[in-house]
C-alpha cells in the first residue's frame, strides 16, 4: 500500500466512526502485530496463507454478530421510545400535546374518567374526538369491559335504530335474525356515539329513555332489557343551535352535556405539531419499514405554518404520503409542498358544476398547482402527481396548459 501501511489506515478507519468490522490479512505475521491489529480495532487476523473455508467461517460470524447488534439496538429504540410514551406527562396513547388547551383536555379527562357520568366531546373533524373518548373508556373503571363505537351520521334512520338497540327475527324485511344491538354489546362497558347531532327526532327520543330509565326493547320486540352502559357522545355541530332549530332535544342535550370536553383545532396548538409528526413519522417509519426518517427544519416550518382545515387526521395522512414517497431519509419542504396546497376557486363554482364538469376542474387545478410547485419541470411534477411523463403531457395539452411555463428537465 502506497502511503500508509494496513494498521494505519485500519486506525484511520476507527477514527472516522464507520460502523464495520475489520478483518486484516498479512503475509507477514507476527504475535506483536496480531496483537497490534487487535488493540487498533480489528476483529480477527488471519496470516497468509489460508483456507478460503477458513475466511468464509470468520465472515459468516461477522456478519452474524452485526445482524443481533442491530437487532439489540432496533430493540432498546424500540423500548425508549415505548418508555418515553409511558413516562411523557398528558400522554394519552396517541393523543399529543402538551400546549395549554391540551393540557387543560387531558386534565378534564383525569377528572371524569373515574365517574360512569355521560360526556360529550366537541370539536372539528379530524381533532381526534374518538381518541378523546377511548382514553375516558381506558382510564376509567369499565376499561377491562367493551368499548362500542357507532358513527350516528353514517346510518339512515332505521338502520340507527337497529343498530342501536338491535332488533327481533322478522322485525322487517330482510330481519332474518334476531340481531343485538351497540347496547346490548356494550353492557357494562362504554357506548361511543360518534356524530351524535345527526341522529333523527324519533331516535333521539328513544335514547333518551335508555339514559334515563337504562332499559330499552329491540325494533320488532316486546321484552325490555335492562342495560348497564356508559354513554359517550361526540359532535362537530353547536348543539345549541340545533336546540333553537328544532333539530335536537333539549332533554336530550342535557342528558348528555353534564361533562362537556373541547378538543381544540391544530391551527390553535400549532406549538404540537413537532411533537405530533415526530410521533406519526416514528409509527409510520415501523409500519412501513423506512428507519430513520426525519422533517427537515424548514419543512416542520412549513407544517406549523399551513391552516390545517383537516386537523390532526390531515397531518397524518399527510406524513403517511410523505413517508411513502420519500426517497432518503429526509423529508424536506419541496415533498410537502404539493401536499400542503390549499385549494382556490377559480370561475364558475364547482358545486354548480356536473359529476364530470366538477372532477375536469379539480383535475386541471391539480395540474396547475402541481407544475407551480415544480417551476415547471414536467418530469418533476409527475412525480409530484405520480403519473407517468407521457401521461402528462397528454393532460397538459388536453387542458391546454402548454403556455403555462411547463419545461422540460
Amino acid at each position: 500500500m502506497e502511503g500508509m501501511d494496513g494498521l494505519q489506515l485500519l486506525k484511520r478507519i476507527r477514527e472516522g466512526g464507520a460502523e464495520v468490522e475489520i478483518i486484516v490479512i498479512t503475509a507477514h505475521g507476527t504475535i506483536e502485530l496480531a496483537v497490534e491489529a487487535m488493540k487498533s480495532g480489528a476483529w480477527d487476523f488471519i496470516q497468509k496463507p489460508f483456507s478460503r473455508d477458513e475466511l468464509k467461517l470468520k465472515v459468516a460470524r461477522i456478519a452474524q454478530i452485526i445482524r443481533e447488534r442491530k437487532t439489540a439496538r432496533r430493540l432498546m429504540e424500540e423500548n425508549l421510545y415505548l418508555k418515553e410514551e409511558v413516562d411523557t406527562a398528558f400522554n394519552f396513547g396517541e393523543i399529543v400535546g402538551d400546549t395549554p388547551g391540551m393540557v387543560k383536555m387531558f386534565q378534564t379527562i383525569e377528572k371524569v374518567a373515574p365517574s360512569d357520568t355521560s360526556v360529550i366531546i366537541y370539536g372539528e373533524s379530524g381533532t381526534g374526538k374518538e381518541l378523546v373518548a377511548r382514553a375516558i373508556h381506558q382510564h376509567s373503571l369499565r376499561r377491562d369491559k367493551p368499548f362500542i363505537k357507532v358513527n350516528c351520521g353514517a346510518l339512515a334512520e332505521g338502520l340507527l335504530e337497529s343498530e342501536l338497540f338491535g332488533h327481533e327475527k322478522g322485525a322487517f324485511t330482510g330481519a332474518f335474525r334476531r340481531k343485538k344491538g351497540r347496547f346490548e354489546l356494550a353492557d357494562r362497558g362504554t357506548l361511543f356515539l360518534d356524530e351524535i347531532g345527526e341522529i333523527p327526532p324519533a331516535t333521539q327520543v328513544k335514547l333518551l329513555r335508555v339514559l334515563q330509565e337504562r332499559e330499552f326493547e329491540r325494533v320488532g320486540g316486546e321484552e325490555t332489557l335492562p342495560v348497564d352502559v356508559r354513554v359517550l357522545a361526540a359532535t362537530t355541530k353547536e348543539l345549541v343551535r340545533e336546540i333553537r332549530e328544532g333539530r335536537f332535544r333539549e332533554d336530550l342535550y342535557y342528558r348528555l352535556h353534564i361533562l362537556p370536553i373541547l378538543v381544540p383545532p391544530l391551527r390553535e396548538r400549532r406549538e404540537d405539531i413537532p411533537k405530533l409528526a415526530a410521533h406519526f413519522l416514528n409509527r409510520l417509519a415501523r409500519e412501513l419499514k423506512k428507519p430513520g426518517l426525519h422533517l427537515s427544519r424548514e419543512a416542520t416550518e412549513r407544517l406549523m405554518a399551513y391552516r390545517w382545515p383537516g386537523n390532526v387526521r390531515e397531518l397524518e395522512n399527510v406524513l403517511e404520503r410523505a413517508v411513502v414517497l420519500a426517497g432518503g431519509n429526509e423529508i424536506d419542504a419541496e415533498a410537502l409542498a404539493f401536499m400542503l396546497i390549499e385549494p382556490q376557486r377559480t370561475g364558475m363554482p364547482e358545486d354548480a358544476l356536473n359529476l364530470e364538469e366538477a372532477l375536469a376542474a379539480f383535475e386541471r387545478r391539480r395540474l396547475q398547482e402541481a407544475l407551480q410547485v415544480a417551476g415547471g419541470n414536467k418530469a418533476k411534477a409527475a412525480r409530484i402527481l405520480g403519473l407517468k411523463e407521457t401521461t402528462l403531457y397528454y393532460k397538459i395539452e388536453k387542458y391546454h396548459l402548454l403556455d403555462k411555463g411547463a419545461k422540460s428537465p
